[in-house]
């Protein structure tokens, strides 16, 4: 049984988001939720409130659903819009800004 969970517009880079999804594939829930709240990146706050949002979606498709057993098959992160902004510089010039923003995508299942 698959359950999926979606963070779309996550303030934020998807390389540096990448790095922290690299560390929990293929890991248990368990395994990954520990991981993630002992990651000391900005990255991995939003990676296990997805996380626990896909295991609540598991729950609620399945009635008699053992968490213990949960996999995270899928994760990947994916680029977004980026808001392009304008930042003053020396001598009447101007420097573009880009606040980049990605797309995460968290799929777990119990099957092997």
């Amino acid at each position: 049984m698959k359950a999926r969970a979606t963070l779309r517009y996550r303030k934020g880079s998807a390389q540096k988001a990448r790095l922290v999804a690299d560390l929990v594939r293929g890991k248990s829930v368990n395994d990954a939720l520990a991981i993630l709240r002992h990651t000391p990146k900005v990255a991995s706050r939003d990676i296990e409130k997805t996380l626990r949002s896909a295991v609540a979606n598991a729950e609620q498709k399945e009635a008699h659903l053992d968490v213990d057993e949960l996999v995270v098959q899928k994760i990947f992160v994916d680029k977004g819009p980026q808001d392009k902004r304008v930042r003053p510089a020396p001598m009447g010039r101007a420097y573009r800004v880009l606040h980049r923003k990605s797309h995460l995508t968290i799929e777990v299942s119990d099957e092997k």
